[in-house]
This record gives C-alpha cells, structure tokens and sequence, in this order.
C-alpha cells in the first residue's frame, strides 16, 4: 500500500516515549497557526512511499520501542496508517499518534477513523492553538491537547487520559 510522506525519522525521541519510529504524513487540512511543520500541509506534497518499506525499516532496529504518527494529518490516510500501525502492534510495539481532531470528532467521523483508532495506544488529540502554547506539557504543544488511552477509552466508552509518570 501506498502513503504520502513528508518524512520519516528512523530513532526519534521527542515523539513518544523511547526510541520511535516517526511517519510524517503529507497533507493537512487543519493549518494551525505557527505549526511546527507547515510543509506538511499541502496534500500534493511530499512524496509516496511504500508501507512494506516503513515497516521494514521500523522493524530491522531492535531499538525501536513504538512508532508515531504524524504529520500533516494521520486521519487523511486512514488506511496506509492503521496497515503501519497494525503491522507495528503485531511486533509488539506501541503506536501513539498525533491528529487536530479531537477524539470525540474521530469516534463520530468516517468508518476509516475508527478502524486506525483501534490501531493506535495513545493519541494526542486536538489542533495546536496558539494561545494556549505550552512548554510544560509532554508530547504537547498547547493546552487543549490531550493523551487519550485510545484502548481503554473505547473499551470504557469514556475518555481515559494516558498517565505520563
């Protein structure tokens, strides 16, 4: 299957928890005001990338403790993403993924969303506002953002915040 990148860092440690694998998807249709990355943005952007590869790579590193997905947007390549993130939970890593939805939008949107929410460990969820940027938070940029234990949450049909420490 194919999926439009804009990049992918082999060993990163400022998207989750350990060392990750971070997708970067292409396209976003949010556009945040000061997001952190604004090329992203464009959905004829980027370039396409095989999944086999991404998983290929992910997998040849026994350093690699989960994999994120961000971007752009994750949720507008539902299905690219939730073949990475089910092929990544099989090997037994975490999947934690970024999105401007928030997780209530998700659960109320497109079949294709749900599917990747089953996929996913922890979302951090909810567009980067501005006015409420933050330097204090983990794996947040603004306040509003949340982490969502997305299995707990859909299996207690609640909203259960991923605990940090």
């Amino acid at each position: 299957m194919k999926i439009r990148m804009a990049g992918l860092v082999k060993e990163s440690i400022v998207d989750g928890p350990g060392f990750r694998t971070a997708v970067f998807v292409q396209g976003c249709p949010h556009h945040c005001p000061d997001c952190h990355n604004p090329q992203t943005h464009d959905f004829e952007g980027g370039a396409w990338m095989d999944t086999d590869d991404i998983v290929r790579d992910m997998l040849d590193n026994p350093l690699i403790d989960g994999i994120t997905l961000s971007g752009g947007e994750p949720f507008c390549q539902p299905e690219a993403c939730a073949e990475i993130a089910s092929r990544a939970r099989a090997a037994g890593l975490n999947v934690w993924s970024y999105t401007g939805y928030t997780f209530e939008q998700l659960l109320a949107g497109k079949e294709e969303w749900k599917k990747l929410l089953q996929e996913i460990d922890v979302l951090v969820d909810g567009p980067f506002l501005k006015e409420q940027r933050t330097l204090d938070l983990r794996f947040r940029g603004s306040s509003n953002q949340r982490l969502i234990d997305v299995q707990r949450s859909l299996s207690e049909n609640a909203v259960i915040e991923f605990p940090l420490d």
